[in-house]
């Protein structure tokens, strides 16, 4: 080969290595991330899609659940609503043979939608007495959640035990409500 032909098939060579790597660099590895965020952007939206048909498929249900959470929520009067929660304790202390040896009320309000009654809890009896105590709050319709449950024994036996809950109920305001 004569050297004027090496030259310009060096100088060709050179020309498409630098074309190959400006258009690696400008068009394809912009094209291929272009790509990636967008097959990214399809997938999250599918999967928007079919979390809304599962929330319209369910619809009934979710309405069902929110009615039953308003109509058990505490009333939005502070008074009648810890006056409801204080004589529910008394029932199911009355109910399960536990006894109530101190309640501690405070009021939370953590948002405009809805406040929190706190209160902390504490009762004393048998494990029977204690687990069915624990059991009609669970049980019981009203918006109450059980947050912590502490056990402990009075008695070296383990026959005497006491029971230390902190319990939250909703009351949803009127705006919440609608």
């Amino acid at each position: 080969m004569k050297i004027e032909n090496r030259q310009q098939l060096l100088v060709m060579l050179v020309i498409v290595a630098c074309a190959l790597l400006v258009g690696n660099s400008v068009i394809f590895e912009p094209l291929g991330k272009w790509w990636s965020a967008r097959s990214g952007e399809i997938t999250k939206l599918r999967q928007q899609v079919t979390e809304g048909e599962r929330l319209v498929k369910h619809e009934t249900s979710y309405r069902s659940r929110w009615a039953d959470m308003q109509r058990n929520a505490l009333p939005a009067n502070s008074s009648l609503a810890e006056q409801q929660v204080l004589k529910a304790f008394e029932n199911w202390s009355r109910e399960t043979g536990a006894t109530v040896t101190g309640i501690i009320p405070q009021w939370k309000n953590d948002d405009e939608a809805y406040m929190t009654f706190n209160c902390r809890l504490e009762a004393s009896g048998s494990i029977n007495n204690l687990s069915r105590f624990l059991y009609e709050i669970e049980k019981d319709s009203m918006a109450l959640k059980l947050d912590s449950v502490e056990l402990s024994s009075r008695d070296s036996t383990g026959q005497q035990l006491t029971i230390s809950l902190q319990i939250s109920g909703l009351v949803l305001t009127p705006q919440a409500r609608l």
